[in-house]
């Protein structure tokens, strides 16, 4: 025990100034109170976090997105869609963002899967992608707002917390998620996803694994065809019982609501379309395909 200090305030430990720590992890203790024991704070052990964590809910973090200022930006690794990875700071918390501001319209793009004509690549839909996912209750898609970068408008992402590698990195060198089961509904969940959106850039590069083992879809630029079929119907192999009932309750009203300024009538129509065909196979199905996943937190 550090003398002077009773057993209680001896497990006291100081927080490094500008970083922040999990609840329950640590104590802030006030300076000027420590002082005031007559324990110099260098007496005490300090605790580094390797990564800031910030218990924010997801409307404010959609508020740190819109309003804090940009201090620095680099490039990303990966990705052909112009993405920024940019450090924010709003004065108390300081945290990265992707930025993409890609908004392209070609009447055809040749790409690997082969011709697509009325081919769309735009930053409206990763906000689209986002709100659909809350809408359905997934929290599989980090927090996305419109904002103005360099003169253009774009989507800021929030960056994933604590991300442990990314599906490219899981494949190749073959690492099996701690708990399959919990993995394998995750991956169901974003291959009924990715049908509902017409995901055409779905690659194991936007699929973020986070220390938990919780998968993460990012970049959605490519997706919200127009398309009233499904992409890939042989992917649907299980639905978890409480996506399937939000799809059930999509209406063109509620998704024009929450999306109408990202999609244009089409692309909700076709939206519409895919949901129908994708709760028409899991009926047909049954029971069996059926499974719960408790509800994702934060």
């Amino acid at each position: 025990m550090v003398a002077g200090l009773s057993a209680r305030a001896a497990h006291l430990r100081v927080l490094v100034p500008g970083e922040k720590h999990a609840i329950g992890e640590c104590l802030l203790i006030n300076r000027r109170a420590v002082l005031a024991m007559g324990v110099h704070l260098a007496a005490l052990p300090v605790i580094r976090a390797r990564e800031p964590v910030y218990s924010l809910t997801d409307k404010q973090k959609e508020q740190f997105l819109l309003r804090a200022k940009v201090i620095r930006t680099k490039g990303t690794a990966r990705g052909i869609t112009g993405v920024v990875r940019a450090t924010l700071s709003d004065g108390t918390i300081t945290h990265d963002a992707a930025i993409q501001c890609i908004d392209e319209s070609k009447a055809r793009f040749d790409s690997a899967r082969g011709p697509e004509l009325n081919f769309r690549d735009t930053y409206k839909y990763n906000i689209a992608a986002y709100r659909l996912d809350r809408m359905l209750g997934l929290k599989m898609t980090p927090p996305t707002v419109e904002r103005s970068y360099s003169g253009k408008q774009g989507a800021f992402c929030w960056w994933v917390d604590h991300v442990l590698m990314d599906e490219l990195e899981r494949s190749t060198k073959k690492r099996t998620a701690p708990d399959v089961d919990f993995w394998n509904k995750q991956i169901y969940i974003v291959r009924v996803f990715d049908q509902l959106i017409f995901n055409t850039d779905r690659n194991l590069g936007n699929l973020i694994i986070d220390k938990n083992w919780r998968v993460w879809m990012i970049d959605h630029s490519r997706a919200f065809r127009m398309h009233r079929d499904l992409l890939l119907a042989k992917n649907l192999v299980k639905c978890e019982r409480r996506l399937l009932a939000e799809l059930r309750g999509l209406t063109e009203e509620s998704i024009a609501k929450e999306m109408g300024n990202y999609l244009n009538r089409m692309e909700i129509e076709g939206l519409l379309a895919r949901r129908d065909k994708i709760v028409a196979i899991f009926d047909k199905m049954g029971p069996s395909a059926l499974y719960d996943l408790p509800p994702a937190a934060g």
